[in-house]
């Protein structure tokens, strides 16, 4: 576990990170890419949008968005049990004290509520099984797999749009 920890330690460092694309190259098998983000202090300005209390309007905002300096992830399972793509703003609403797991926006779970779930209501699994969860912006991808994923880091030479 500690091989994992340390090969993705530049992700958990990451400032932000914004879900960019997730495929399934073969069957069976997982791509996900996300982009850090950072508070992007060049377009500081005034924040006041539509419907906006007045407590919360401001004058020195920054978008969270990537630049040019901002690096790519590519994370790549050959192999997965299951994956779940949930909405930040949902997902983040949940009771998870009796989780344990270790990073920040790359989790790996000791106990986790999937874990259980998938011992509970799946099968036929010859290896032991992890769950990984990625924590972005736009998005919280649960992982549970038999296999730590590879890791590519992309160095940004321009942003990548929000989708």
């Amino acid at each position: 576990m500690n091989e994992a920890k340390d090969e993705f330690a530049s992700l958990n460092a990451a400032e932000y990170l914004y879900l960019r694309g997730i495929s399934e190259p073969r069957d069976n098998s997982l791509r996900i890419v996300v982009q850090e983000a950072t508070a992007n202090l060049a377009s500081t300005g005034p924040l006041e949008l539509p419907g906006m209390s007045a407590s919360l309007r401001t004058s020195r905002a920054a978008p969270i968005e990537s630049t040019a300096t901002c690096k790519a992830f590519a994370l790549y399972w050959s192999r997965y049990i299951a994956y779940l793509v949930t909405e930040e703003s949902v997902g983040s609403c949940g009771n998870y004290k009796d989780e344990i797991f270790t990073g920040r926006f790359f989790r790996v779970y000791e106990k986790s509520h999937l874990l259980d779930h998938i011992a509970r209501d799946t099968g036929a699994h010859f290896k032991p099984f992890q769950h990984y969860k990625i924590i972005c912006l736009n998005h919280l991808i649960d992982v549970v797999s038999t296999e730590v994923p590879e890791l590519e880091v992309i160095q940004a030479s321009k942003p990548s749009p929000v989708q």
